[in-house]
Parts: C-alpha cells; sequence; structure tokens
C-alpha cells in the first residue's frame, strides 16, 4: 500500500567504478526512505522477513523509481550461501525465486537484485558486451566461489575478464565481525593467505573478519578492468542499515534486508 512520498535521496549509493559503465544503472540501496514500521522500518525490501509484504512490494516499487527505471522487473533469487550463479534471460515472481546466490544476465532491461544484511552485496558490469552480474557473498559464498562462478557465468554471456567492473557494497565491518578459532582454521587451512584477513580480538583465539576486503582481493586475483569496495559497516551503522548481527545481539527475532540492484539499459 502507498503512504504518501517517503523521501529517498539518500537511499542509494553509487560506486564510481560501475558508474562510469556505460549503459548500466546500479544502486546498494540503504535502509532510508521506505515504508516499513517496526523491526523493519525503512526501505525493508526482502519477501523473507515477516514484515507485511504490501510494504515489501511497495519499498521494492520505491526503490526501483530511485534506480530510475520503475517499469522494469527486479529479479531476486532464492539466496542460500551457495557458489551457484544462475544465467537470467526473464523474469519470474519472487515466490518462485529458484536457488542461488549469483546471478548474469545479458537482456536489458532485467534488474537483478541481491538481498543482504551483513553479507557483501557484489555487483558486476562489462557495458561494451551489455552483460551485468550480481553476487550475494557471505563469508561460505566468497569461500567456496560465488564471485568467481559469477564472473564465469558472465563469460559465457559474452563479458571479458578486462572489461568487467567490479563492485562490494556495504557489508559488516571488521571491527563487528568477531569469529572463533573453527572459522579462522577453515579460512586459513584452505588458503594460507586468507590469514591477512584477520585481526586479534579481545577474547583469546577469536578474531576479527575483514569480509569486504576479503571479496576485494577475491575480485583483484581475477584481473577484472576495476574493483571496488564501498567500505561501510552494516552492522554499526543502525540508522542506515539492516544487520543480521546486531539484530541477533540484541535479541531481535527478524531483520530487514537491504537491496542492491543492477541494469542494463537498452542501447
Amino acid at each position: 500500500m502507498r503512504r504518501g512520498h517517503p523521501d529517498l535521496t539518500n537511499a542509494m549509493l553509487n560506486a564510481s567504478n560501475i558508474a562510469k559503465v556505460d549503459r548500466v544503472r546500479h544502486g546498494f540501496f540503504t535502509r532510508e526512505g521506505g515504508v516499513s514500521d517496526g523491526p523493519f522500518k525503512g526501505l525493508n525490501c526482502g519477501f523473507g522477513s515477516d514484515d507485511d509484504a504490501n510494504n515489501v512490494t511497495e519499498n521494492r516499487r520505491l526503490a526501483l523509481a530511485r534506480l530510475g527505471v520503475p517499469e522494469n522487473p527486479l529479479v531476486t533469487a532464492y539466496q542460500v550461501h551457495s557458489a551457484d550463479a544462475l544465467p537470467v534471460t526473464e523474469p519470474w515472481a519472487a515466490a518462485d525465486a529458484p536457488k542461488a546466490d549469483a546471478m548474469v544476465t545479458a537482456t536489458p532491461g532485467l534488474v537483478l537484485g541481491i538481498l543482504t544484511a551483513d553479507c557483501a552485496p557484489v555487483l558486476f558490469a562489462d557495458g561494451r558486451a551489455g552483460v551485468i552480474g550480481a553476487a550475494h557473498a557471505g563469508w561460505r559464498g566468497a569461500k567456496s566461489g560465488v564471485l568467481e562462478r559469477c564472473v564465469d557465468a558472465m563469460l559465457d554471456a559474452g563479458a571479458s575478464l578486462g572489461g568487467i567492473s567490479a563492485a562490494v557494497g556495504p557489508c559488516i565491518g571488521q571491527s563487528s565481525y568477531e569469529v572463533g578459532p573453527e572459522f579462522i582454521k577453515g579460512f586459513v587451512e584452505d588458503d594460507a593467505d586468507s590469514e591477512a584477513f584477520f585481526v586479534p580480538s579481545t577474547r583469546s583465539g577469536h578474531a576479527l573478519f575483514d569480509l569486504g576486503g576479503y571479496a576485494l582481493a577475491r575480485l583483484a586475483a581475477m584481473g577484472l578492468a576495476s574493483s571496488e569496495f564501498l567500505d561501510q559497516d552494516t552492522c554499526a551503522d543502525e540508522r542506515r542499515f539492516y544487520s543480521y548481527r546486531r539484530g541477533t545481539l540484541a535479541g531481535a527475532a527478524d531483520y530487514g534486508r537491504l537491496l542492491s540492484a543492477i541494469v542494463i539499459t537498452e542501447d
């Protein structure tokens, strides 16, 4: 249900490297400017929350209007922390969303959307080839290769490594992300260089993990045209972002979801 005219002036962040890509519009949305109330107050775009579905529908409409594509279909997946990347050629209903954590399309007008609340949203664009991608990179997905799978799917669709720009959106910051010894062990045993993304915390055997830095390093290792990280801590900034960890620590039963979206336009 539409309620007045929420102010979405500060509702969307742009990454400068993708902003320079021809024919592409993108945005990492904050929680500001939506119609949801209570624990979801703001621009909650996740049907997976217990928010009123009408509020979520309206928030998605508002986000697309802010992106400048109010009539375009928004495609989101059923995210399961996998490394699976899907090619998308036509929209599906949110209720029928397939399980995946990355999507790629060369179809102009289709808006690819990623939903997060501390995990890292990553958007990709090759304007010359007319191919875009979007990935949900929590620690499981990032570690198991969701970013590389997304790039591989873009290459299959006609993109080139040297033509792809990528941006990591706001996610939980290192100072907010304390992890235990088993978490650390799993990363370092898989790749000793991963140790660079941990710093000791105040608790013995624990550390603080740099999810955004880790995702950015994996992007850089692929030889893309450019990659960038919008280093903003979703857990620490309650006014602007939803956060699963912040809510969990506070004993909240549920939380909102932030939208990150990208679309390639017609020539």
